[in-house]
Protein backbone atom coordinates (compact mmCIF):
# COMPACT_ATOMS: atom_id res chain seq x y z
CA UNK A 1 0.00 0.00 0.00
CA UNK A 2 1.23 3.47 -0.89
CA UNK A 3 -0.11 6.95 -0.12
CA UNK A 4 0.39 9.66 -2.74
CA UNK A 5 -0.13 13.34 -1.92
CA UNK A 6 -1.14 15.29 -5.05
CA UNK A 7 -1.23 19.01 -5.73
CA UNK A 8 -4.07 21.29 -6.82
CA UNK A 9 -6.20 19.82 -9.63
CA UNK A 10 -8.51 22.78 -10.41
CA UNK A 11 -10.57 20.81 -12.90
CA UNK A 12 -7.61 19.25 -14.74
CA UNK A 13 -8.87 15.70 -15.08
CA UNK A 14 -6.67 14.45 -17.93
CA UNK A 15 -3.35 15.22 -16.19
CA UNK A 16 -4.66 13.50 -13.06
CA UNK A 17 -5.63 10.42 -15.04
CA UNK A 18 -2.21 10.28 -16.71
CA UNK A 19 -0.42 10.78 -13.39
CA UNK A 20 -2.36 7.97 -11.72
CA UNK A 21 -1.54 5.68 -14.65
CA UNK A 22 2.12 6.65 -14.37
CA UNK A 23 2.31 5.74 -10.68
CA UNK A 24 0.20 2.60 -11.23
CA UNK A 25 -2.31 3.77 -8.66
CA UNK A 26 -4.52 0.94 -7.44
CA UNK A 27 -7.56 2.20 -5.49
CA UNK A 28 -7.95 -1.24 -3.94
CA UNK A 29 -4.54 -0.99 -2.30
CA UNK A 30 -3.28 2.60 -2.51
CA UNK A 31 -4.56 5.98 -1.33
CA UNK A 32 -4.34 9.50 -2.64
CA UNK A 33 -4.34 12.69 -0.59
CA UNK A 34 -5.67 15.71 -2.50
CA UNK A 35 -4.73 19.13 -1.15
CA UNK A 36 -7.92 20.93 -2.19
CA UNK A 37 -9.05 23.06 -5.12
CA UNK A 38 -10.41 20.06 -6.96
CA UNK A 39 -12.42 22.40 -9.19
CA UNK A 40 -12.49 25.64 -11.16
CA UNK A 41 -10.41 27.43 -13.79
CA UNK A 42 -9.65 24.13 -15.53
CA UNK A 43 -11.78 22.37 -18.16
CA UNK A 44 -13.24 19.33 -16.35
CA UNK A 45 -14.43 20.06 -12.83
CA UNK A 46 -17.37 17.68 -13.18
CA UNK A 47 -15.14 14.77 -14.25
CA UNK A 48 -12.77 15.44 -11.36
CA UNK A 49 -15.55 15.48 -8.75
CA UNK A 50 -17.23 12.36 -10.08
CA UNK A 51 -13.94 10.48 -10.22
CA UNK A 52 -12.65 11.48 -6.79
CA UNK A 53 -16.03 10.79 -5.18
CA UNK A 54 -16.07 7.35 -6.82
CA UNK A 55 -12.78 6.45 -5.10
CA UNK A 56 -14.45 6.38 -1.69
CA UNK A 57 -11.99 5.71 1.12
CA UNK A 58 -9.08 5.54 -1.34
CA UNK A 59 -9.17 9.36 -1.58
CA UNK A 60 -8.60 11.76 1.30
CA UNK A 61 -9.61 15.33 0.44
CA UNK A 62 -9.37 18.71 2.13
CA UNK A 63 -11.31 21.70 0.86
CA UNK A 64 -9.70 24.62 -0.93
CA UNK A 65 -10.95 28.13 -1.64
CA UNK A 66 -12.22 27.20 -5.11
CA UNK A 67 -14.15 24.25 -3.71
CA UNK A 68 -15.82 26.55 -1.19
CA UNK A 69 -16.50 29.08 -3.96
CA UNK A 70 -18.35 26.39 -5.91
CA UNK A 71 -20.39 25.42 -2.85
CA UNK A 72 -21.30 29.06 -2.22
CA UNK A 73 -22.22 29.70 -5.84
CA UNK A 74 -24.44 26.63 -5.87
CA UNK A 75 -26.48 28.21 -3.06
CA UNK A 76 -26.49 31.75 -4.49
CA UNK A 77 -23.79 33.26 -2.25
CA UNK A 78 -20.54 35.00 -3.06
CA UNK A 79 -19.51 36.86 -6.18
CA UNK A 80 -19.36 34.95 -9.45
CA UNK A 81 -16.28 35.38 -11.63
CA UNK A 82 -16.10 35.43 -15.41
CA UNK A 83 -13.20 32.98 -14.98
CA UNK A 84 -15.29 30.33 -13.19
CA UNK A 85 -15.42 27.05 -15.11
CA UNK A 86 -17.54 24.85 -12.84
CA UNK A 87 -20.83 25.42 -14.67
CA UNK A 88 -20.73 21.77 -15.74
CA UNK A 89 -21.12 20.84 -12.07
CA UNK A 90 -23.98 23.26 -11.47
CA UNK A 91 -25.88 21.87 -14.45
CA UNK A 92 -25.21 18.20 -13.78
CA UNK A 93 -28.08 15.82 -12.91
CA UNK A 94 -26.05 14.55 -9.94
CA UNK A 95 -25.08 18.02 -8.68
CA UNK A 96 -26.87 17.50 -5.38
CA UNK A 97 -24.94 14.33 -4.57
CA UNK A 98 -21.64 15.84 -5.71
CA UNK A 99 -22.05 19.08 -3.77
CA UNK A 100 -23.28 17.25 -0.68
CA UNK A 101 -20.19 15.04 -0.83
CA UNK A 102 -17.92 18.06 -1.34
CA UNK A 103 -19.48 19.92 1.58
CA UNK A 104 -18.75 16.91 3.80
CA UNK A 105 -15.00 17.09 3.21
CA UNK A 106 -12.85 18.62 5.97
CA UNK A 107 -10.51 21.61 5.90
CA UNK A 108 -7.73 19.72 7.66
CA UNK A 109 -6.56 16.13 7.95
CA UNK A 110 -4.10 14.58 10.40
CA UNK A 111 -2.62 11.10 10.22
CA UNK A 112 0.37 10.12 12.33
CA UNK A 113 3.15 12.67 11.88
CA UNK A 114 1.55 14.05 8.71
CA UNK A 115 -1.09 16.74 8.32
CA UNK A 116 -2.77 18.18 5.22
CA UNK A 117 -4.38 21.56 4.60
CA UNK A 118 -5.03 23.53 1.43
CA UNK A 119 -3.38 26.86 2.31
CA UNK A 120 -1.85 26.87 5.78
CA UNK A 121 -2.08 27.06 9.55
CA UNK A 122 -1.78 30.20 11.62
CA UNK A 123 1.56 30.29 13.48
CA UNK A 124 0.02 29.96 16.93
CA UNK A 125 -2.08 26.90 16.10
CA UNK A 126 -0.86 23.50 17.15
CA UNK A 127 -1.98 20.59 15.00
CA UNK A 128 -4.36 19.52 17.77
CA UNK A 129 -5.97 22.97 17.89
CA UNK A 130 -6.15 23.16 14.10
CA UNK A 131 -7.95 19.81 14.00
CA UNK A 132 -10.50 21.00 16.54
CA UNK A 133 -11.09 24.23 14.60
CA UNK A 134 -11.46 22.33 11.34
CA UNK A 135 -14.05 20.14 13.03
CA UNK A 136 -15.99 23.27 14.04
CA UNK A 137 -16.04 24.52 10.46
CA UNK A 138 -17.02 21.09 9.14
CA UNK A 139 -19.90 20.89 11.60
CA UNK A 140 -21.17 24.27 10.35
CA UNK A 141 -20.84 23.19 6.70
CA UNK A 142 -22.87 20.04 7.36
CA UNK A 143 -25.49 21.47 9.71
CA UNK A 144 -29.11 21.78 8.65
CA UNK A 145 -28.67 25.57 8.54
CA UNK A 146 -25.36 25.43 6.61
CA UNK A 147 -26.59 28.13 4.23
CA UNK A 148 -26.31 30.64 7.10
CA UNK A 149 -22.61 29.80 7.31
CA UNK A 150 -22.20 30.26 3.55
CA UNK A 151 -23.86 33.67 3.79
CA UNK A 152 -21.23 34.82 6.30
CA UNK A 153 -18.18 32.83 5.20
CA UNK A 154 -16.39 35.18 2.82
CA UNK A 155 -14.40 38.28 3.76
CA UNK A 156 -10.91 39.01 5.06
CA UNK A 157 -11.74 40.16 8.58
CA UNK A 158 -10.85 39.40 11.29
CA UNK A 159 -7.29 38.99 10.02
CA UNK A 160 -5.92 37.43 13.21
CA UNK A 161 -6.90 34.68 15.60
CA UNK A 162 -8.07 35.26 19.14
CA UNK A 163 -9.20 32.48 21.44
CA UNK A 164 -12.27 34.50 22.41
CA UNK A 165 -13.59 34.80 18.86
CA UNK A 166 -17.10 33.43 18.46
CA UNK A 167 -19.73 32.95 15.78
CA UNK A 168 -19.11 33.74 12.14
CA UNK A 169 -15.92 35.72 12.88
CA UNK A 170 -14.36 32.65 14.50
CA UNK A 171 -15.25 30.35 11.62
CA UNK A 172 -14.22 32.91 9.01
CA UNK A 173 -10.69 33.09 10.42
CA UNK A 174 -10.46 29.30 10.30
CA UNK A 175 -11.64 29.17 6.68
CA UNK A 176 -9.35 32.01 5.60
CA UNK A 177 -6.26 30.51 7.22
CA UNK A 178 -6.83 27.00 5.95
CA UNK A 179 -7.97 27.87 2.41
CA UNK A 180 -6.65 31.35 1.49
CA UNK A 181 -3.58 32.35 3.53
CA UNK A 182 -0.06 32.76 2.19
CA UNK A 183 1.59 35.52 4.23
CA UNK A 184 1.38 36.64 7.84
CA UNK A 185 2.68 39.72 9.63
CA UNK A 186 5.15 39.61 12.50
CA UNK A 187 2.13 39.68 14.82
CA UNK A 188 0.62 36.63 13.11
CA UNK A 189 -2.16 38.41 11.19
CA UNK A 190 -3.04 37.22 7.68
CA UNK A 191 -2.18 39.56 4.82
CA UNK A 192 -4.40 39.32 1.72
CA UNK A 193 -4.42 42.83 0.23
CA UNK A 194 -0.88 44.23 0.20
CA UNK A 195 1.18 44.28 -3.00
CA UNK A 196 2.90 40.93 -3.40
CA UNK A 197 0.34 39.02 -1.34
CA UNK A 198 0.34 36.22 -3.94
CA UNK A 199 3.99 36.53 -4.98
CA UNK A 200 6.79 34.05 -4.21
CA UNK A 201 8.58 34.56 -0.89
CA UNK A 202 11.37 36.74 -2.32
CA UNK A 203 8.79 39.24 -3.58
CA UNK A 204 6.24 39.13 -0.78
CA UNK A 205 4.65 42.03 1.09
CA UNK A 206 6.90 44.23 3.19
CA UNK A 207 6.94 43.17 6.82
CA UNK A 208 5.42 39.77 6.13
CA UNK A 209 6.70 36.21 5.96
CA UNK A 210 5.20 33.03 4.49
CA UNK A 211 2.97 31.43 7.11
CA UNK A 212 5.29 28.42 7.40
CA UNK A 213 8.34 30.65 8.10
CA UNK A 214 6.78 32.45 11.08
CA UNK A 215 8.88 32.36 14.22
CA UNK A 216 7.75 29.82 16.78
CA UNK A 217 5.24 28.10 14.50
CA UNK A 218 3.35 25.67 16.72
CA UNK A 219 2.74 23.06 13.98
CA UNK A 220 6.43 22.26 13.39
CA UNK A 221 6.02 18.88 15.08
CA UNK A 222 4.12 17.60 12.02
CA UNK A 223 4.99 17.55 8.36
CA UNK A 224 2.30 19.64 6.68
CA UNK A 225 1.23 18.89 3.10
CA UNK A 226 -0.32 21.91 1.38
CA UNK A 227 -1.05 23.52 -1.98
CA UNK A 228 -2.74 26.79 -2.99
CA UNK A 229 0.44 28.74 -3.81
CA UNK A 230 1.51 28.07 -7.40
CA UNK A 231 4.04 30.92 -7.27
CA UNK A 232 5.77 29.06 -4.44
CA UNK A 233 5.87 25.79 -6.36
CA UNK A 234 7.27 22.55 -4.99
CA UNK A 235 8.89 22.88 -1.58
CA UNK A 236 10.14 20.23 0.81
CA UNK A 237 11.74 21.92 3.83
CA UNK A 238 10.84 23.35 7.23
CA UNK A 239 8.44 20.38 7.64
CA UNK A 240 6.38 21.72 4.72
CA UNK A 241 5.57 19.73 1.60
CA UNK A 242 4.07 22.24 -0.86
CA UNK A 243 2.62 20.66 -4.00
CA UNK A 244 0.93 23.33 -6.13
CA UNK A 245 3.20 23.22 -9.18
CA UNK A 246 0.91 25.13 -11.52
CA UNK A 247 -0.72 22.34 -13.51
CA UNK A 248 -3.46 24.74 -14.55
CA UNK A 249 -0.93 27.20 -15.94
CA UNK A 250 1.10 24.76 -18.02
CA UNK A 251 3.36 23.56 -15.21
CA UNK A 252 2.99 20.04 -13.93
CA UNK A 253 0.85 17.98 -11.58
CA UNK A 254 3.00 16.68 -8.72
CA UNK A 255 2.54 13.60 -6.56
CA UNK A 256 4.75 12.59 -3.63
CA UNK A 257 4.70 9.09 -2.20
CA UNK A 258 4.66 9.75 1.51
CA UNK A 259 6.33 6.51 2.52
CA UNK A 260 9.65 7.36 0.82
CA UNK A 261 9.11 10.93 -0.48
CA UNK A 262 9.65 9.92 -4.09
CA UNK A 263 8.37 12.66 -6.41
CA UNK A 264 6.33 12.01 -9.56
CA UNK A 265 5.41 14.72 -12.07
CA UNK A 266 3.00 14.86 -15.00
CA UNK A 267 3.41 17.72 -17.53
CA UNK A 268 0.24 19.75 -18.06
CA UNK A 269 -0.99 21.69 -21.10
CA UNK A 270 -0.74 25.45 -21.01
CA UNK A 271 -3.94 27.28 -20.11
CA UNK A 272 -4.59 30.98 -20.55
CA UNK A 273 -3.67 32.69 -17.30
CA UNK A 274 -6.47 35.09 -16.21
CA UNK A 275 -5.83 38.42 -14.60
CA UNK A 276 -6.64 37.44 -11.02
CA UNK A 277 -5.15 33.97 -11.06
CA UNK A 278 -4.36 32.04 -7.91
Amino acid sequence: MATYAIGDLQGCYDPLSRLLDYISFDPAADRIWLVGDLVNRGPASLQVLRFVKSLGAAATVVLGNHDLHLIMQSEGYGKASAEDTFHDVLGAPDRGDLLGWLRAQPLFHVEGDWAMVHAGLLPGWSVTQAQALSDEASAALQADDYRDFLAHMWGSEPAAWRDDLTGWDRLRVVVNAMTRMRYVTAAGAMEFRAPGAKAPPDKGPTGCVPWFAAAGRASLDHRVVCGHWSALGYRDQDNILALDTGCLWGGCLTAVRLEDLRVFRQPCPQQAKPSGWD
